[in-house]
């Protein structure tokens, strides 16, 4: 099957890890159209070989799946003698019976972008891309962090000591004080000496809480887990300290982005490395929603509603959205409202995701128009009234337009 032609020049890459599967469609100047076809290497002199190959045929379009992380290198090697590949997703391209070939792939992505059918994925600038190889790992490491303070946690419990019970935070710098000190074998009475002040618990329960039994064993995994939870906390401050000295051309993008309720500055970051500043790659909120797959999916027949579950999409800014609506959702704003609202008929899982959803459709469009959050519930020209009055009436005594009022 050969599709009507909007293009005149089209070439369509299979890309694998050790192979690239390359097909060119082109029309001549007298109307006739010829294929051509080449295969190369994985490494990189072939991958230099084929952007070679590709400038000289100066194609109009040049399209490849996104097939795991194997496009990137490829790809950066098309940019690098100028040419911006169109990356698009798997689901969009689905083999036609027959083409069960790396050929046959090639020959059919060339045919789908020759008939300007193919729509391109979102790619990030090459600054953002290498930055993406930092925030995606430290998301890593803040999970292993999670997983390594929850095993502390169960240590703790199964040695008999409570301390969790009487402690909002077990890792704060109180509890933490406290659980090194078990760990050394001081006695609860010393160990009882560190408990701060400001705890909510008595001195008679914390003590109570801090009996346990622990053994030798005990001990060894704690401080095992204490020196690695340390180690990582460490690692993740020097993966933040990296990530914002590279921002550090976009400090006020970041500013910008922290003015919405839940949203802090490395949050900002992460997002910001994840989905650029420049929305017109988007187009609209919805596609940048549906991209990152934090909206319901559209799926409806004869006039029938199927099921709207959540499509693939972006994992990390997916994350990062709900991080941001669990805060949100706690704070004084229109965020907590819509929350209370939906957590009552939809459940509090799907309310976060549809906070999340409001939450980047608010982000879209303060970033097209380069415009600060601005709450529709918070009357900000009272909050400003009431923030500089005292001044202001100051300044109006003192320059004669009130008059001093006797005491």
């Amino acid at each position: 099957m050969e599709l009507m032609g909007l293009y005149k020049r089209v070439i369509g890459l299979d890309i694998h890890q050790a192979q690239i599967t390359a097909c060119a469609l082109i029309e001549e100047s007298d109307g006739n159209s010829r294929i051509e076809q080449r295969q190369f290497g994985g490494f990189k002199r072939d991958r230099r070989e084929l952007a070679d190959w590709v400038a000289s045929l100066r194609p109009d379009e040049v399209v490849m799946e996104s097939t795991g992380i194997y496009w990137k290198s490829p790809y950066a090697a098309l940019e690098a003698v100028g040419i911006r590949a169109k990356v698009v997703n798997a689901r969009h391209v689905k083999n036609v019976p027959g083409r069960k070939t790396d050929v046959g792939d090639a020959h059919w992505l060339a045919s789908l972008a020759r008939a300007g059918l193919l729509r391109g994925s979102f790619v990030p600038p090459a600054k953002l891309r290498e930055l993406r190889l930092i925030a995606r790992q430290r998301q890593k490491l803040v999970g292993q962090l999670a997983s390594e303070k929850n095993r502390l946690h169960k240590v703790l419990t199964d040695s008999g000591v409570r301390l969790g019970v009487v402690v909002s935070d077990l890792h704060g710098r109180s509890a933490r004080a406290m659980v090194k000190a078990i760990i050394a074998g001081q006695p609860p009475r010393e160990v009882l000496k560190l408990a701060s002040a400001r705890l909510k618990a008595s001195r008679e329960e914390i003590f109570d809480a801090l009996q346990g039994e622990l053994t030798a064993s005990h001990c060894f995994v704690l401080d095992e887990l204490m020196r690695h939870i340390e180690e990582t906390e460490a690692r993740i401050a020097r993966f933040d300290a990296r990530l914002l000295a590279e921002l550090e051309s976009e400090r006020n993008t970041l500013a910008l982005l922290q003015t919405i309720p839940g949203v802090d500055l490395i949050g900002a970051a992460m997002l910001l490395i994840e989905i650029g500043t420049d929305m017109d790659a988007f187009g609209s909120a919805d596609r940048l929603a549906s991209w990152i797959g934090i909206c319901p999916g559209n799926n409806e027949s004869a006039g029938k509603r199927k099921s709207g579950q959540l499509r693939k999409g972006n994992l990390y800014v997916r994350r990062l959205l709900c991080e941001f609506a669990h805060a949100a959702s706690r704070t004084t704003s229109v965020f907590k409202s819509k929350f209370q609202s939906l957590v009552v008929r939809r459940g509090y899982k799907r309310a976060i995701i549809a906070i999340g959803h409001k939450i980047l459709r608010t982000i879209f469009f303060m970033l097209k128009r380069r415009e600060h959050y601005r709450d529709s519930t918070t009357d900000y020209e009272a909050l400003s009234v009431q923030r500089n009055a005292p001044r202001w009436i100051k300044a109006l005594t003192k320059f004669g337009f009130i008059k001093p009022t006797c005491a």
